[in-house]
């Protein structure tokens, strides 16, 4: 029997996991006829149909199921070869496929920016949802999410500062209500609420002291994404519950005044992630590499501003 190639195996394996044609063949930036040629050519050649096929749904037949998990593991082991062999040209190539939310995606694209720039022969595939996946079945290369969300058994990398939350409302809602002093006072606020990709109501997690306190706050709106509920806020709507990254420009501006701000401590930001059981292909290596650049830099940028703080006034004060 002939042997399939590898495009062929590439074809099933995308199609086996998004369940659909159109979503496999725009992965793999071929037509939904191509890709679905080469998975009927390969097919017919083993003479075993991989998948079952309606004008609604696409799923693996049981044949298919085998298959996928047995050449899934066999062609990650040939990817890993062919990038280990790449490893050793001077500039690295390929694609890297990396799955984060669109909030971490927006704060990444000055290092893939760089990175791209710095490695014209690379190309980045982001693709942005809510929910966490697991990165090694999706077929993507490695991950950016809050340390604290990334699987135990994923090599992380720090990416970028310590984060924090902040409650800001505009300056015309508190014209209209008096600001709040604890968490417990925004049960008398309206609350701009934020729906998680699971589907449940997101609750505000604050902290002080030892003392911490989730709050499910009534509102008139819910919202699931950040630049949304930053325009309802600004429109004043109500407060909302955002990482200090979204806020920043209009905290400047004095769009948004901030409030509760001694509740919401700093915590672990983001991290780039990647299984370490494997090879780690020369174009994540650079990335990785990227990445604890831009952190050292972040670093040393805060420290200066830290020690301009406190560095003596000149002269004497009258």
């Amino acid at each position: 029997m002939k042997t399939s190639g590898l495009a062929e195996l590439e074809a099933v394996l995308a199609v086996a996991r998004h369940r659909s044609f159109r979503a496999a063949a725009n992965e793999l930036s071929v037509s939904k006829s191509a890709l679905s040629h080469a998975v009927g050519a390969l097919e017919a050649r083993i003479g075993v149909r991989l998948f079952n096929r309606t004008t609604r749904s696409v799923s693996l037949s049981e044949a298919g199921a085998q298959f996928v998990s047995t050449v899934a593991p066999a062609l990650s082991t040939i990817h890993a070869a062919l990038d280990q062999a790449g490893s050793f040209r001077d500039t690295p190539s390929g694609t890297l496929r990396i799955n984060t939310s669109v909030g971490a995606a927006r704060q990444a694209m000055p290092v893939f920016i760089a990175y791209l720039q710095r490695y014209p022969e690379m190309k980045v595939d982001i693709v942005t949802e809510g929910r966490l996946i697991d990165i090694v079945v999706e077929g993507f290369d490695a991950g950016i999410r809050l340390m604290e969300t990334v699987p135990q058994d994923m090599i992380a990398v720090p990416f970028g500062d310590r984060q924090r939350f902040a409650v800001v409302g505009s300056p015309t809602y508190f014209e209209r209500h008096k600001p709040p002093r604890t968490p417990a006072d925004l049960t008398a606020h309206q609350c701009i609420r934020s729906r998680m990709p699971s589907g449940s109501i997101y609750q505000w997690e604050f902290e002080r002291h030892g003392e911490t306190m989730r709050i499910d706050g009534a509102g008139a709106i819910t919202l699931n994404d950040a630049s949304l509920m930053l325009a309802a806020a600004r429109a004043g709507l109500g407060l909302a519950y955002l990482s200090e990254w979204d806020v920043r420009g209009d905290l400047e501006a004095g769009t948004l005044v901030r409030v509760l701000e001694d509740w919401t401590p700093p915590f672990d930001g983001l991290c780039l992630y990647y299984p370490g059981r494997r090879h780690v292909p020369a174009g994540l290596r650079a990335l990785i590499e990227m990445i604890r650049e831009y952190a050292d830099a972040n670093s040393a940028r805060a420290a200066g501003k830290r020690k301009r703080r406190v560095q003596p006034a000149r002269g004497t004060r009258r």
